[in-house]
């Protein structure tokens, strides 16, 4: 009955749903090893080299950054201890849990009764796939209907020298046998400035090389307070810079590693270089449908991102009497996100097999960015509000503050803030809420309920804090930026 291709998140969800509600499913997964060789086991991004390892990493360095503050709190340590922080054993420890996140996949499939093919899937016509093992086996299967969750992989930068060669992706990251040492991550989008801020935390120094605007479709003013933290933090940021070139530069010392020397070009025209241990592309990912002979189903790519274009049941353009369907980070003009592919291949595998006419709703998604100083949102922007509503019609409230956890140690009072976009009038309906601070994405899950349930302002004042936390500071939202008010907080 269905065939999916691709196991990731979305993939393996939309299968075991589907296979739930009675309908003959396979799952066909296969991964191309990196420009480096890496590979992996079933799961996709997320838990191979995507959303696990790197809230894996990411502590570890929150966990250095708070050895360092536990002498404000009466511990008897010494410096931070990153300097002595053991990357073999974070690899291992991250290793040996996706591992069992790979195993656990593939009993969750055969306890489905999913028949899942190592292989790499390509269409051989509108409803004939055919599966290569790796071993060199062909296989061909028939489906009445075919969803691609194949996801993406990283780009490289092959317009310039060793922009393939010399560097390494997030799909290398966090398999590297020795630490990557000084890194440059080169772009403005959450995987390079995420990569620095754990990369810094760990100790080994980062700068990020942005093209334009950092965390691009993001609000900007919570863009630029991340990169603010991030300076904070250690990185450094070279903004309004494009790589031209990527050399072999000797060892630092005698018997050491080569280095990578990386230049640079700035919007004026002048030049600067760096020389580091590591050079890390993040600079977009491409659609992995190059190898799925689209043509031979009729479904075209569409030109710029190479992704498919998905109707409102996530349906593929395709030939006469196919059934092509599309989910997760392949989908063009989706929000590229695990819980999104999850529950969208959800819906999508009861509505195949008519148990339910629940569509997705890509609205109202909540979304962590996780660099040091956390940031997370809901809704929209500050600049869509405004670009919808004009500037009389949009009210928003914000506040500058420190939290209690962070008072000893010291550091700024503006450290952290929040703010909420509302639509101006008596509703004061919310449209966007926005928060940079420490467990931003924990806080910010529950308040993505209540905005989909119509949260007002009226709403947030009526509500009661739970002191001392952040999440207060998100209820005692009263200062707006049009009041002109000090959106510092002085008091508890």
């Amino acid at each position: 009955d269905l065939v999916v291709i691709g196991g990731g998140s979305g993939g393996l969800a939309c299968a075991k749903e589907a296979a739930a509600h009675g309908l003959k499913t396979a799952v066909a997964d296969f991964v191309t090893p990196s420009a480096k060789g890496a590979t992996w086991g079933l799961g996709g991004t997320c838990v191979n080299v995507g959303c696990i390892p790197k809230k894996i990493m990411h502590q570890a360095a929150l966990l250095g950054h708070a050895l360092g503050e536990a002498r404000s709190y009466g511990w008897p340590v010494g410096e931070a201890a990153p300097r002595g922080h053991s990357w073999e054993t974070l690899v291992e420890g991250a290793r040996m849990h996706i591992g069992s996140l790979n195993f656990g996949h593939k009993m969750a499939l055969m306890d489905a009764a999913v028949d899942y093919k190592n292989a790499l899937a390509s269409f051989e016509g509108p409803h004939e796939l055919l599966l290569r093992h790796g071993d060199g086996a062909e296989e061909r299967v028939t489906a009445r209907a075919v969803v691609v969750a194949v996801g993406g992989r990283p780009r490289y930068l092959d317009e310039i020298p060793g922009g393939r060669d010399l560097v390494i992706t997030s799909d290398d990251l966090f398999g590297l046998p020795e630490p990557p040492g000084k890194t440059l991550c080169v772009g403005g989008g959450y995987v390079a400035l995420e990569c620095a801020g754990f990369i810094a935390g760990l100790g080994m120094g980062a700068d990020v090389l942005v093209r334009s605007v950092p965390l691009r479709g993001f609000d900007r003013q919570m863009a630029g307070f991340v990169v603010d933290g991030l300076r904070r933090a250690g990185v450094g940021v070279v903004q309004g810079a494009v790589p031209t070139a990527i050399e072999v530069a000797p060892p630092e010392s005698p018997g050491g590693r080569e280095r990578r020397k990386v230049t640079w070009r700035h919007a004026d025209g002048s030049e600067g270089s760096g020389v580091y241990d590591t050079v890390l592309l993040a600079v977009g990912r491409d659609a992995a449908t190059r190898s799925l002979n689209l043509q031979a189903a009729g479904v075209r790519a569409h030109e710029g991102s190479g992704k498919l274009v998905g109707d409102a049941e996530e349906r593929v353009e395709a030939a006469p009497g196919a059934e092509v369907y599309a989910i997760g980070d392949v989908l063009h003009g989706r929000p590229e996100l695990t819980p999104v592919a999850i529950r969208a291949g959800r819906l999508l595998a009861r509505r195949l097999a008519h148990a339910s006419e629940e569509r997705m709703d890509y609205g109202l998604v909540p979304t962590t960015v996780f660099t040091p100083v956390e940031y997370a949102c809901v809704g929209i922007t500050e600049e869509e509000a405004l670009a919808e509503l004009g500037e009389e019609g949009v009210e928003v409230y914000h506040a500058y503050y420190k939290p209690l956890e962070w008072v000893l140690p010291g550091g700024p009072d503006d450290a952290c803030y929040v703010k909420a976009v509302c639509r101006r009038g008596l509703a004061r309906e919310i449209l966007g809420l926005h928060l940079a601070g420490p467990g931003a994405g924990e806080v910010l899950q529950g308040f993505g309920v209540a905005l989909r349930l119509g949260a007002t302002m009226d709403d947030l004042e009526r509500a009661v804090g739970i002191h001392p936390t952040t999440a207060e500071e998100v209820v005692g939202l009263r200062i707006t930026k049009r009041s002109g008010e000090s959106p510092l907080k002085t008091s508890c």
